[in-house]
Order: structure tokens, then C-alpha cells, then sequence
């Protein structure tokens, strides 16, 4: 592929260059899928308004999240096993994002450990944090996380327990990989991220892996992973960690208008309208269909962002006028990093970043912090 134009170029040559078990994690939701089509399909639904004779000169994409300036109203999400889409994915990833101009945000299930990202690519970084059953090491992540100078804390809400992903089971995900005859002859096709993996230490939970007692191999690692998920966190964990944080905070996984002004209620800074990319809860509401009534019950009271479904620059225009301040992308930078490494992730969000401009400017619109509903359709969008 000499000419890479979108998106779906991306993601094309990362399922010819990533194991299968790996793509598969990546580009797949819960049970029937529906809420991960959803959240890509209802975006298609929304129509914008093309203006003509509009001086569109001096154009800027550029505002603020939390605060913090970025060269675009996106960050990079938080996804689980980054380093198994690419050799020291999580690295490449953040460093990508921190030339661009963007947030990345590393995963408390990644393969390179918060000191690694910290190493390599730089201070200012987010972590997003599950919360465990075992609260010491809850803690002690969040220490790691201050000590690391993270931005933010991303704190995710919707996963106290998993949703099932039957690609995943019928693969037999695991990080590293099961050596196995399907898996052997599937690494053997993909050349490229066999010798990534050869050349770095780097292929188990790096923030798990050597934090937990009696965690001594990667059997005992997933027996404790699978345990620990806390299905009773509850509005008083947020705001005991908010408190151990003591920095910007954003709670990921606000679907409900309800939930939102709990979020509210419990002093984050941000809220983030998202489903888990379809992957729990599958029927759903896809995440732009839900974010209209959560910005208008609480817009004026907290930032609120969204993730689920961005594909393109023309997506994140269409967040950005139903309110949101910004959005999130985690398939597309792993199609990048899975087809091209670093240079795949930067490709993404020069994608995105070009698409974005250019819509704007068709839409009468030169300012990112301008653009509201006016430049949408009536009628095709959700209210």
C-alpha cells in the first residue's frame, strides 16, 4: 500500500501485520457487536452543512482540554495490551502523541509500565485506572502515577466486571501469546511483529508484573487479573481516590444522564460519555446518541468529552458541535501503531488532524472553539 489516504488504510495493514489474537482484541466488541457498529454508524447518520464564500484563512484546530492546550480537541484512549499491537507500543504511542500535541493516555493494563512511558516518552502523559479489590495496590499505582508527573488520572467506571468478547475466547487471548500450533503459524505470516517482539523485554503487564506479591509467572498474573476487577466500587471509591490523586480527574464510562451528575456531584473535572468502545454492554446507546442529553443536563457544570465510533476528522467535528470538548481515539491509533509503529500512530493523527481542518473550513468555520450545532444538519442529528 504506497498511498495511505484514511483511517480504514490503516487498519487494513494492521490486519495483515498483527497476530490475529491481537487484531481481534482491538476490532471487536461485546456479544452480538450491535452497540460496537453503533457507535461508527450513528455517526454516518449525521449530516453537515456545506457554506460557500467564506473567507476560511488563518484556521486553527487548536483549544484545551482540562485545561491543557492541544493541537486538536482529541487524546488518545486508554486501551488494554497496546504493547501486543506493536514491540513497546505504549512508548511509540506516547511519543507520537506527545509531538503532535495531544494527551496520551496510558492504560493500567499496559504492556509498558507507567515508568517505561515516563523513560521514553516524556513527563505529562495520562493514566487511566481500573480499580482492584487489592486497594494497596491501588494506591501504590496512583503514587507511581504522581511520581511519573502524569497530567491527569482517567478513572474508568464500567469495567467492574468484564463484558464477554467471544473473539477473545475463541482466540485464547493471552499476553504473551500461547504457544500454540494456530499461533505459531500465525506469528510465522507476520514477520514484522515477531522480530518487534524478539528485540524487547517488554511482553507482560509492566504495571502488574513485579507490583503485586505472588504474581511470579504470567499463570498467576491472569488468575490475579481475573479476580481482582472490584464489582462493588461505588461514588465513595471516586472520591476516595480523588483524594489520594489530589490532580485533574476524569471519570470514563458515563452513559446516563443520572450518572452524570453523580459525576458531577463527586468533584471531576471531566466526565467522559462512553460505552468501553461496545465492548460491555452490548444494546447500548452509542456514545454520540448519548452525549446531546448529557451535555445539556451538565455541559455547564463540567467538561465533558466522549470516545466510541471516531474514524475520522469529520467525526470529531460532529462531537465537538453536540457539545463535546473533546474526544477520544483508540482503534484508529492502534491501527496505525499495528500497521507502521510510531510512524502509524503520527500517520492517524495527521489523518484525522487534515480531515478535521478541511470540514471545518467547508462548514464556514476557521476556530474549533466556535463550531456548535449550526454547522450540523436539522434533523439528522441526536437531541
Amino acid at each position: 500500500m504506497t498511498v495511505i489516504t484514511n483511517v480504514e488504510d490503516l487498519r487494513l495493514l494492521a490486519q495483515q501485520r498483527v497476530p490475529r489474537m491481537f487484531y481481534d482484541y482491538a476490532d471487536s466488541g461485546s456479544w452480538t457487536e450491535s452497540t460496537y457498529r453503533a457507535n461508527n454508524e450513528d455517526f454516518q447518520k449525521i449530516k453537515l452543512r456545506q457554506r460557500v464564500a467564506v473567507n476560511m484563512e488563518n484556521r486553527s484546530t487548536r483549544t484545551t482540554m482540562i485545561g491543557q492546550d492541544v493541537a486538536m480537541p482529541v487524546a488518545i484512549a486508554p486501551t488494554g495490551l497496546t504493547g501486543m499491537q506493536h514491540a513497546d507500543g505504549e512508548i511509540l504511542a506516547a511519543r507520537a502523541a506527545r509531538k503532535f500535541g495531544i494527551p496520551f493516555t496510558l492504560s493500567t493494563m499496559s504492556i509498558c509500565s507507567i515508568e517505561d512511558v515516563a523513560q521514553h516518552a516524556g513527563e505529562g502523559f495520562w493514566f487511566q485506572l481500573y480499580v482492584m479489590k487489592d486497594r494497596g495496590f491501588i494506591e501504590r499505582l496512583i503514587d507511581r502515577a504522581k511520581a511519573a508527573r502524569c497530567g491527569a488520572l482517567v478513572l474508568t467506571l464500567d469495567l467492574q466486571i468484564i463484558g464477554q468478547r467471544h473473539k477473545d475466547l475463541k482466540n485464547g487471548l493471552s499476553a504473551p501469546p500461547k504457544m500454540t500450533l494456530a499461533n505459531l503459524l500465525d506469528i510465522a505470516c507476520k514477520p514484522r511483529w515477531a522480530l518487534g517482539m524478539l528485540g524487547t523485554q517488554r511482553r507482560n503487564f509492566g504495571n502488574i508484573f513485579g507490583h503485586v506479591e505472588g504474581i511470579e509467572n504470567m499463570g498467576s498474573l491472569s488468575e490475579w487479573t481475573a479476580k481482582q476487577f472490584d464489582p462493588a466500587l461505588n461514588w465513595g471509591d471516586v472520591e476516595w481516590i480523588k483524594q489520594r490523586w489530589g490532580g485533574k480527574l476524569i471519570l470514563k464510562g458515563i452513559q446516563d444522564v443520572e450518572d452524570a451528575k453523580l459525576a458531577v456531584a463527586s468533584g471531576a473535572d471531566a466526565l467522559i460519555v462512553s460505552n468501553h468502545g461496545g465492548r460491555q454492554l452490548d444494546g447500548a446507546q452509542s456514545s454520540i446518541e448519548a452525549l446531546p442529553s448529557i451535555v445539556d443536563a451538565v455541559g455547564g457544570q463540567i467538561e465533558v468529552h466522549m470516545d466510541g465510533g471516531i474514524r475520522s476528522g469529520q467525526d470529531v467535528l460532529k462531537a465537538r458541535a453536540l457539545g463535546a470538548r473533546g474526544v477520544y481515539i483508540g482503534r484508529p491509533f492502534l491501527y496505525g501503531l499495528g500497521a507502521m509503529g510510531e510512524a502509524g500512530v503520527s500517520k492517524c493523527l495527521q489523518i484525522i488532524h487534515n480531515e478535521l481542518d478541511l470540514t471545518m473550513a467547508f462548514c464556514g468555520h476557521t476556530q474549533i472553539q466556535n463550531v456548535d450545532k449550526s454547522i450540523l444538519l436539522p434533523g439528522t442529528y441526536p437531541k
